[in-house]
């Protein structure tokens, strides 16, 4: 089980390099839902697309370069491509697709890694300008981030060794060491409902915290699984199954247990570029998204006929 540790990389904000796009297909025209400040029954609901520039566009057009937060050890979704070092993956692609429509190229962009738990920082305090890593959209985080309309459905699943015991999100995780990453909906989700795993670190949230259970970096728990120091994992499915790819001593258990729909992220407040990522992403999904699809996720994640259509806000 030692593929994987190859991708693992720095946990820390690091310049990364510039880039390159991907492909094709699908969507409907999207829904028009009304939205009350005081209720949450469709975070996937974003801002209406346009082309209007604003203060956030401006400021990535004068500066001639769009920052964006990614994952460089999510294999398939963002990763570092070993003989070539450059960034690839399905969310590298997207990334690439809004530089080109931003900036006339799909290289006018800087790529940070970024670990889970510093998606939402690196937001608010002007570190990237979005972030794109498979980033769930769910009523907590849009108080605390904006949100484009959704670009792919996943949900959370059991990751395990194929001769492990442990059958899915059930009875088989009770006294089992299963890991997630911090800030993720996975640690939620064990939050809310455990089974009688253990998942929490001794010494969580404090600075001693041991980043065994809960870890900063998601690939972080396939190593911890590798090591023998975890029995399972749990993360979205789209995740784990580019980490079964990349390890054929590890499989997902069971069935997805949540539905989830991942976003691409920016600061709240700039609705001109939210809406200027949702136009793109309106052109995305008929056509580079089914290329981008078939290139990166058609083998570990077969099924899939399109991206979700969107839904919008009427204010």
């Amino acid at each position: 089980m030692a593929v994987a540790c190859g991708l693992t990389a720095a946990l820390t904000l690091v310049p990364l390099s510039r880039g390159d796009i991907g492909p094709a297909r699908v969507s409907g025209a999207g829904s028009v839902l009304p939205a009350k400040a005081d209720t949450c029954r469709d975070p996937e609901a974003s801002l209406p697309p346009s082309t209007a520039d604003g203060p956030a566009v401006a400021a990535i057009k004068a500066r001639g370069r769009l920052i964006v937060g990614v994952d460089q050890n999510s294999y398939r979704w963002g990763y570092r491509d070993p003989a070539t070092g450059r960034l690839e993956g399905f969310d590298i692609d997207l990334a690439r697709a809004i530089a080109q429509d931003l900036l006339g190229s799909r290289d006018a962009v800087v790529f940070r890694a970024i670990p889970t738990n510093q998606r939402i920082a690196a937001l608010e305090n002007g570190t990237v300008d979005l972030v794109v890593r498979t980033m769930t959209i769910n009523c907590k985080r849009i108080r605390q981030v904006a949100f484009s309309t959704a670009y792919f459905q996943a949900g959370q699943q059991v990751l395990a060794p194929e001769n492990s015991p442990v059958t899915g999100y059930d009875s088989s995780l009770k006294g089992k060491r299963v890991c997630s990453a911090e800030g993720s909906t996975a640690y939620e989700a064990l939050e809310r409902q455990s089974f009688g795993a253990v998942f929490r670190d001794r010494h969580e949230d404090s600075p001693q915290d041991e980043d065994v259970y809960t870890v900063p970096n998601q690939l972080d728990c396939l190593v911890r699984l590798q090591m023998g120091e975890v029995d399972a994992v749990v993360t979205d499915n789209a995740l784990a199954a580019g980490q079964a790819a990349q390890d054929p001593a590890v499989t997902l258990k069971g069935r997805p247990f949540t539905t989830e729909y991942y976003g691409v992220a920016a600061k709240l407040g700039n609705d001109d570029l939210v809406r200027r990522v949702n136009q793109v992403l309106v052109d995305y999904r008929k056509g580079p998204w089914t290329k981008a699809y078939d290139r990166w996720l058609r083998t570990v994640l077969p099924g899939i006929s399109g991206p979700p259509a969107p839904k919008y806000r009427t204010n």
